[in-house]
């Protein structure tokens, strides 16, 4: 994995942009995987307990645009399972999803201090669990 912004239009954003709101982009993690080791709908099952998707543009105490839930796709197939996989969380939650899926635009790769940044001694934003994925969006 390996953080960054992306959606917005602002070519290489540093964190002090996108903390502006003004650029669009969103904080998310870029994750690289084998499809033969782990499916695309078990990313997505990872993604939507790790976090509350019925916040607009906020996870845990990180509040701004930039902390919005999203899926950002590669492919129509990848489409279509996040897709499925909302409308199956969906009947699950009391509020509704805000989590957008859209194609993926650009991503740009996040400051060296924001990669890994729990191992970092950095803090979460406040959803605890056992997994290193720890909160915000997350893209194909």
């Amino acid at each position: 994995t390996e953080v960054g912004y992306s959606q917005g239009f602002l070519h290489n954003p540093s964190y002090e942009d996108v903390c502006t709101n003004t650029t669009n982009h969103a904080e998310v993690v870029r994750v690289q995987y084998d499809p033969k080791e782990c499916t695309f709908e078990s990313l997505l099952d990872v993604f939507w307990s790790r976090h509350d998707p019925t916040t607009l543009n906020r996870q845990g105490k990180d509040v701004g645009t930039q902390y919005r839930s999203g899926i950002y796709f590669y492919t129509p197939e990848q489409e279509k399972l996040a897709v499925e996989s909302m409308e199956r969380h969906q009947k699950q939650m009391e509020r509704k999803i805000t989590t957008e899926i859209l194609p993926a635009k650009k991503f740009y790769r996040a400051e060296e201090y924001h990669q890994q940044y729990l191992s970092k001694g950095g803090q979460s934003c406040g959803i605890a669990c056992n997994s290193p994925l720890m909160c915000s969006a997350a893209t194909a």
